[in-house]
């Protein structure tokens, strides 16, 4: 590199990094490299090596920033394209979308023709991309272990064989699975996941790593490794300073705090929990043991003690009162629901229904790769059919739907999940004409419980083909 173009990146590569948007991570916001060779290494807005050389060449001529920008933005055309639109997924049998960037810009029949990519999507159909609220990555490596066992056996934050596993695996290998699950996830059409890290800031580090150089929106909640005893919380002992102070690292490094659930913790700890800034949510009420041990121990139901924590959402609700969904509905963003984890551990199913009719925002998760696969299609036909025979009731494929798109988008409080102007440009093109679909005469009920990987042509995540082509 010549003196000269040293000299303007020495002085110029703040306002580079902040205008060339380089977008490799496909979070909600773009990562700022570190470095402008960690840029040219792998923007994926250029698709060349030349990022530095290009971006210097264009300031060294003195162009506009604001020009810079422009030339570096994705333009494309859907056109001819089905789509469930909106907030309702409302069906719209053909249309054209505009994608500017990474978002949804234009959605109507008439876009006038522009300088942008224009690809004819006759016989596909655009449903926002799939959320998955709730997962436990980590545990990949032990796929259907200890079926045999109560949930405490298999899965306890302090005693239980998935600990036992996690500490006794070497991080090479614990990443190499965790990688399988999230390709596996993008191929189902998921582009956002939600993860409940164990093991501290070193598990934390050991996602980062898994999800390098793969092209998913990641939230990952971490956990300190400290659980109170039942004689800790009657004496409400507060969480120990040298444990504070891992919490203010470990935030540094991840989205917001995953807690194992109130049972583990005193109303000061979780009180303490409270005052962090970033992703607060719980386990709540996932077994009947649990219930019971948070009524016996603390004369409080287990949903009444985590609005201690004052948590954005709430994971699985299985045995809540009609009491506790209605301080949810009031206090929270919504409930996670993980139908297929719970029946795997004998636990019971959701109540859904109840859930819906107390007006509390439902989304839904797939949880332990341990005792589930990663699989939202199969979650959702599992939790609509499910639900339906239990309670005699019919329940609209769309409500099911939205608890793996819309809803998961506004317990997560940010633009996803929906298309719609404004709105990141994550989607999964469906084949209309596929096996299993063909003829599509209700869109949000062959979504539900006839779709599966194989119907998929494509995922798009910030308006970029991640997987399949169109």
């Amino acid at each position: 590199m010549s003196e000269i173009h040293q000299s303007f990146l020495s002085k110029n590569s703040t306002l580079l990094l902040n205008t060339v948007p380089c977008y490799y991570k496909l979070k909600s916001r773009p990562l700022l490299f570190r470095t402008l060779d960690e840029s040219a290494r792998i923007c994926t807005y250029m698709r060349c090596a030349g990022c530095v050389s290009c971006c210097v060449n264009f300031a060294l001529a003195h162009i506009d920033y604001r020009i810079l920008l422009t030339l570096y933005q994705r333009l494309l055309n859907l056109k001819k394209i089905s789509i469930l639109y909106g907030n309702n997924l409302k069906f719209i049998e053909q249309t054209n979308v505009l994608i500017t960037n990474n978002t949804f810009q234009k959605i109507h029949s008439k876009i006038k023709p522009a300088k942008h990519k224009v690809v004819d999507c006759d016989g596909l159909l655009l449903i926002p991309g799939l959320i998955n609220s709730h997962t436990h990555l980590g545990d990949s490596i032990a796929k259907d272990i200890a079926l045999d066992k109560d949930p405490d056996s298999k899965i306890n934050p302090i005693f239980g064989i998935k600990q036992k596993i996690l500490k006794e695996t070497k991080p090479s290998k614990l990443i190499h699975y965790m990688r399988k699950t999230v390709k596996s996830m993008l191929k189902k059409g998921i582009t956002t996941f939600v993860d409940f890290r164990e093991s501290g800031l070193d598990g934390v580090l050991l996602m980062q790593k898994a999800l390098s150089n793969i092209p998913i929106r990641s939230i990952v909640l971490g956990r300190i490794e400290y659980y109170q005893s039942k004689e800790q919380i009657k004496k409400n002992t507060p969480i120990p300073q040298s444990y504070q102070n891992q919490i203010d690292i470990l935030l540094k490094n991840c989205d917001g705090i995953g807690i194992s659930g109130s049972n583990e913790n005193s109303d000061s700890s979780l009180k303490q929990f409270s005052k962090t800034k970033k992703i607060r949510a719980i386990h709540c009420a996932e077994t009947k043991q649990s219930y019971l041990k948070s009524k016996q121990t603390t004369r409080k139901t287990e949903p009444k003690r985590s609005m201690l924590l004052k948590p954005d959402f709430l994971v699985h609700m299985t045995y809540a009162s009609k009491s506790d969904l209605n301080i949810a509905s009031k206090k929270t963003r919504g409930i996670v629901v993980c139908p297929r984890a719970n029946a795997s551990l004998a636990e019971g199913i959701p109540n859904v229904v109840e859930m819906m009719e107390m007006n509390c925002n439902v989304a839904i998760g797939t949880d332990n790769v341990m005792i589930n696969s990663p699989d939202l299609f199969r979650e959702m036909d599992f939790l609509w059919k499910i639900t339906m025979g239990i309670h005699q009731k019919r329940v609209e494929p769309k409500s099911i739907l939205k608890m793996a798109t819309v809803n998961a988008g506004k317990i997560l409080d940010k633009k996803i999940g929906c298309i719609k102007e404004g709105y990141l440009a994550d989607a999964v093109f469906i084949k209309k004409n596929d096996l299993d679909l063909d003829p599509l005469r209700n869109p949000h009920a062959s979504i539900v419980h006839r779709t599966n990987e194989n119907s998929i042509q494509a995922v798009m995540i910030g308006g970029d083909i991640v997987h399949g082509k169109i």
